[in-house]
């Protein structure tokens, strides 16, 4: 399933619809809008964008509006936190690596000529 997900916002074309949408509900003109994006190229991406469960679809009238959906997202990030403690001990490692190199810099006597 994190594959999906992954592969959805592997599209930077996705990834401009989901910008837009990251400040609230917005219907297709704006999104083409503010994405400069054709309207048949926005359509085509949501569609994905919805059947993978990234935006819902709320009708207003004549008007659909789109917005993003938070669970997608808390998920990729539950995925994400079984590889956050690699990465930290890492930089923990190198920030510890550069302190010490730091402090040898420092201790270290001028050369004299």
């Amino acid at each position: 399933m994190h594959t999906e997900l992954f592969e959805t916002l592997a599209d930077p074309t996705r990834r401009r619809i989901v910008e837009v949408l990251r400040d609230g509900e917005r219907q297709v003109n704006d999104i083409v809008r503010q994405a400069g994006i054709h309207q048949s190229g926005v359509s085509r991406h949501l569609r994905i964008l919805h059947e993978t469960g990234f935006v819902s679809v709320r009708p207003d009238g004549q008007r659909r509006l789109y917005a993003l959906r938070a669970e997608p997202f808390r998920e990729m990030e539950s995925w994400l936190a079984g590889y956050r403690q690699l990465w930290e001990a890492r930089l923990d490692r190198f920030g510890a690596a550069l302190e010490q190199n730091k402090r040898r810099k420092t201790n270290k006597e001028p050369e004299h000529e």
